[in-house]
């Protein structure tokens, strides 16, 4: 009988920035997450429902017809729990969803880690 591995909860890390992304997502990993990357909000939502994540971090400029704002407001219509985090350089270009958190880059690893735990 072979035993069973333990929980690891699923992040979602968007981000067009493929070194930025790579570096989020082994990060995530490091700290027990299994981590989906995505390089738009598009295939991000497609994750989002099949995936069912605990956790979301978007960059808001991203490639695509969505950003990280919309992808954020996404998963909270479509019934998405997860802990939503949205990075930028720049100022939010509007108003996030309720209990979406917003941090400036550069994020540091020990900030991201504290808010994914929140859960």
């Amino acid at each position: 009988m072979g035993q069973s591995k333990p929980h690891r909860p699923t992040a979602i890390v968007v981000e067009d920035d493929d070194i930025q992304r790579e570096m989020l997502a082994l990060f995530l990993e490091d700290n027990n997450f299994e981590v989906l990357q995505c390089e738009d909000a598009e295939t991000a939502a497609l994750a989002l429902k099949a995936k069912h994540p605990s956790l979301v971090v978007t960059d808001v400029n991203l490639v695509g017809k969505m950003d990280g704002v919309d992808l954020a407001h996404y998963a909270r219509e479509h019934g998405s729990d997860a802990r939503i985090i949205v990075i930028s350089g720049n100022p939010l270009p509007r108003p996030l969803p309720p209990g979406a958190k917003f941090f400036t880059k550069p994020v540091y690893p020990t900030v991201l880690l504290r808010e994914a735990a929140q859960q």
